[in-house]
């Protein structure tokens, strides 16, 4: 008997597809519509199940296509290497997330101290902060092998890189906060006898946090950044060594585990900043939840 007498014709599988696929599909869209992405736990959720697609998509073309490993490692593959390999490769990681600690530390004391310097004096901002700008235009590719030469290849020619890489984007931040405390609040602690330097401490400071954390979130990615970059110039020990001595065996699983994993300690360092900034800063989150209820 044909596919049509029996009324299983393409015309009637379709519309049972569709259903299948909409029931399939429905719980997924009604979590992702449910996703707010104001709060801190709906700006990772959202993330992550897209990470997980893309994951699912790369391990089953993968495993269809069977595309050589050498070529291209499933996520499979590259988990399971990394955690065979990973008594060598933890070693390497703990060097550079000292040195990028270290370095952002020494960053964000150098940067508010510098932004305040430039704050409080006029005459310094006229005549550094142009050079501050101009800074950005030499490439740290042409600075790392002279720090290099003068530092050599210990922890100190790393943490000046990374404060170089981090410095800018806290001072500017930090810069702009405090230029934008409100001048009637700066009048009004006048008009009570508060003195410069009582303002500056208990407005124009508060006031600048929110913008000195986006800074701080934007160069605790940099840090990353310029701690491999810096290891890459010349060092002993690092995850930069690690992707190195894998690239010349040919590793090509263990070195896309190394991306992944640095990759993912970035995103937790971005994380810890904003944690930390919610706990600093909570009257700031209030106020603007209270400008965006209808």
């Amino acid at each position: 008997m044909s596919a049509t007498a029996s009324g299983t014709g393409p015309s009637d599988t379709t519309p049972q597809l569709a259903t299948r696929a909409r029931s399939f599909l429905a719980p997924w869209a009604a979590l992702w519509q449910n996703i707010r992405p104001r709060t801190l736990a709906g700006q990772i959720i959202a993330p992550l199940i897209t990470l997980i697609i893309l994951l699912a998509g790369w391990q089953g073309y993968v495993t269809f296509a069977q595309v050589n490993a050498i070529i291209l490692p499933s996520p499979l593959r590259i988990f399971q290497a990394m955690q065979s390999d990973w008594g060598n490769f933890a070693p390497n990681l703990a060097v550079t997330l000292q040195e990028t600690i270290f370095g952002f530390a020494w960053a964000i004391g150098l940067g508010v101290a510098f932004a305040a310097l430039l704050d409080l004096a006029p005459l310094a901002r006229r005549g550094l902060y142009p050079l501050l700008v101009a800074s950005q235009s030499v490439p740290l590719i042409a600075l790392a092998p002279i720090l290099q030469f003068w530092f050599g290849i210990g922890l100190t020619s790393k943490v000046i890189v990374i404060v170089l890489s981090c410095f800018f984007p806290i001072t500017v931040a930090s810069l702009d906060g405090l230029a934008a405390t409100d001048p009637e609040m700066i009048r009004l602690y006048r008009s009570f006898g508060a003195s410069a330097w009582q303002i500056w401490r208990s407005v124009r400071l508060p006031n600048a946090l929110p913008a000195l954390f986006s800074g701080l979130r934007i160069a605790i990615s940099y840090s990353v950044i310029g701690a491999i970059f810096a290891e890459y110039v010349g060092a002993d020990h690092g995850i930069a060594v690690y992707i190195q001595a894998r690239l010349h065996a040919f590793r090509i699983d263990l070195i896309l585990g190394a991306i992944a994993i640095t990759a993912l300690v970035s995103v937790a360092l971005f994380l810890c900043v904003m944690v930390i900034e919610r706990l600093a800063i909570p009257w700031f989150y209030a106020e603007r939840r209270q400008r965006l209820k209808p």
